[in-house]
């Protein structure tokens, strides 16, 4: 009669777990008198002194080992573990494209010849085990944490990217991204990869900003919505949802007015219908600042609008990459679109946009305050109000989470 040894038990459940039972049955049924000891250590040691550990979890451990055994080049150990880490019932289980980031990591890390070789094992695996991988061009082929490029083909050329969904299927939505002034579709980058995980998303540079043409001025509020309609044409797409932050949400709201038939939901951040008198004033007053003394001394003012005192404290080098971003953007391309903004005024035509819309304002936003939010949120049939705790201006880059939560809420109610 044997007794119960639970640490090789444990070891023993840990390692059919992760490798499975067809493998551990091979493995122990082979045994020899000169193999033997060499199995009860690593079911000790390796599966239940590491493995064992709470620590991590599976699917990280799974990750270090194919990167481990990438760099050593141990390929029998990893052709193994990239086996047992694709079983469709494996705790921690690792997708293909999940494969495919641990060796880009290991190209860096490893070397390329250890990744290329990594590669060509782990193809050869996931052909064994049906996996399909169809044939791509690899001039196509597009970083996902940033997407396609492209520029359209009409005057002034707007260029934008495309992140393509990394779930199979089609997309649930189609989003489009637009954003503040001075700014660029950088703003959006955390964003647009988390929505990307099952949608379509489209981000853009306003004409004058980024890496978009900058015709001369004044521009109009239309002409920018008239912009966007253009790209979504040429990309064949709509209708989709819009979502626009500052400039961006203005944007949204004329081009639901003007090409109605391309929204299907709005999300309009830290924006507003229009400015009265005193608004208009202070639009007249920051033209004739960078007149006189250039973008620099718009983008130190800008700053403290678009951040709050604590954030611009923790987050000192966030903050200096959009005011440089600011003071790297063309004076005139910056002058028109102040120009259009300085004349927004769509509050008497809210009533016709008919799409789910949520509005999202940032509760110490000294540039767009909360009532300018809920002025639209009145004016829109239906519009849902959030209202960001401690945010200012830039909400998605001072709140990441707390905006993104509202918009996949939001998301979940608008019919694909």
């Amino acid at each position: 009669m044997h007794s119960i040894d639970p640490e090789f038990e444990r070891g023993t459940q840990n390692r059919r777990a992760i490798l499975g039972d067809a493998w551990v049955d091979r493995s122990q049924a082979n045994a020899t008198a000169f193999t033997a000891d060499f199995q009860d250590f690593i079911t000790r040691y390796a599966w239940h002194g590491v493995w064992g550990r709470p620590g991590l979890d599976e699917r990280t451990r799974r990750i270090i080992v194919l990167a481990v055994t990438c760099a050593m080049g141990r390929w029998e150990e990893f052709e193994l573990h990239v086996r047992a880490a694709i079983a469709n019932e494996a705790p921690g289980r690792l997708s293909p494209d999940d494969l495919k980031e641990v060796l880009l990591q290991c190209a860096v890390y490893a070397g390329v010849p250890a990744a290329n070789t990594a590669l060509t094992h782990a193809a050869q695996v996931l052909r064994e085990a049906g996996v399909a991988m169809p044939a791509v061009d690899v001039t196509a082929v597009a970083h996902p944490g940033a997407g396609r490029a492209g520029r359209t083909l009409t005057s002034p050329s707007t260029a934008y990217s495309v992140r393509e969904p990394r779930r199979p299927g089609p997309p649930r939505h189609t989003i489009v991204l637009s954003h503040a002034l001075g700014c660029d579709q950088s703003m959006w980058d955390e964003l647009a990869t988390s929505l990307a995980e099952d949608c379509r998303v489209i981000a853009y540079d306003h004409r004058g900003h980024g890496l978009s043409d900058c015709p001369e001025g004044p521009y109009t509020v239309a002409s920018l919505a008239d912009d966007a309609a253009a790209m979504l044409a040429e990309l064949g797409t709509g209708p989709v949802v819009f979502l626009g932050l500052s400039m961006g949400g203005m944007v949204a709201q004329e081009l639901a007015l003007r090409h109605p038939s391309l929204i299907r939901a709005l999300v309009i951040a830290n924006s507003c219908a229009g400015y009265d008198e005193a608004g208009r004033a202070a639009w007249g007053a920051r033209i004739e600042l960078v007149r006189s003394k250039g973008m620099e001394a718009v983008a130190e003012m800008a700053m403290l609008r678009w951040f709050g005192e604590a954030f611009r404290q923790s987050h000192a080098a966030t903050v200096d990459r959009w005011r440089r971003r600011v003071a790297a953007c063309h004076p005139g391309g910056y002058i028109g679109t102040c120009q259009a903004l300085e004349r927004m005024d769509t509050l008497d035509r809210l009533p016709q946009i008919t799409v789910p819309t949520l509005i999202i304002a940032g509760e110490i936003d000294p540039g767009t305050p909360v009532a300018m939010s809920e002025a639209l949120a009145q004016g829109i049939p239906g519009a849902e109000l959030a209202v960001l705790a401690g945010a200012s201006h830039l909400s998605v880059l001072e709140r990441p989470a707390a905006f993104a939560a509202q918009v996949l809420d939001f998301l979940k109610k608008v019919p694909a």
